[in-house]
């Protein structure tokens, strides 16, 4: 397996260690194991780009990885009312919807790469999940965090749509 495949599972395997240190009540080593495995999300697409090592699992492992350390992240945080329900919402049908998208347009022969808007999209996740582990209980800036995150959540999913509209296009004829 190479680095950036190990570096997807280390991830993975942060995500409920990050989850038990929350329940511990240890929100500060809650936040670095998540800092860290966010820092790999970073990480295993750049060595893999640079090296030319892009894999099928990696293709297929990263983003799930990704979505589940936020995802999982963002429901404790709104189960312990940090996070407002809406955004987590907001984030979690955009995710269902473009990985359905992408199920389609895999299945037309269409690959649809992630664009910048999706990734700036993911550093407020990211941003937004340690405001909340770090910062008081309804702190000003976790919920600018969470309004922006959920924006750019909205506006990135319709670029992936725009970008893909010929897809549904084809099935009008």
């Amino acid at each position: 397996m190479n680095l950036p495949n190990q570096l997807t599972v280390l991830r993975i395997i942060m995500i409920p260690v990050c989850l038990v240190l929350w329940g511990l009540g240890m929100p500060v080593p809650a936040a670095i194991v998540f800092a860290l495995a966010a820092i790999t999300d970073f990480l295993d697409g750049y060595i893999a780009r640079k090296q030319n090592i892009v894999t099928t699992f990696g293709k297929f492992a990263d983003p799930v990885a990704d979505k589940i350390l936020v995802l999982t992240a963002m429901i404790f945080l709104t189960a312990d009312g940090i996070l407002p329900a809406w955004a987590v919402c907001i984030v979690a049908a955009r995710e269902l919807m473009v990985d359905g998208l992408r199920l389609v347009a895999s299945g037309k022969g269409n690959v649809i790469a992630a664009g910048w808007l999706g990734k700036i999209k993911t550093n407020l996740q990211f941003f937004c999940v340690l405001s909340g582990m770090l910062l008081e209980k309804g702190h000003l800036a976790t919920l600018i965090l969470a309004v922006a995150m959920a924006v750019m959540t909205v506006i990135s999913g319709v670029q992936y749509f725009w970008a893909a509209r010929h897809i549904f296009k084809e099935d009008q004829k």
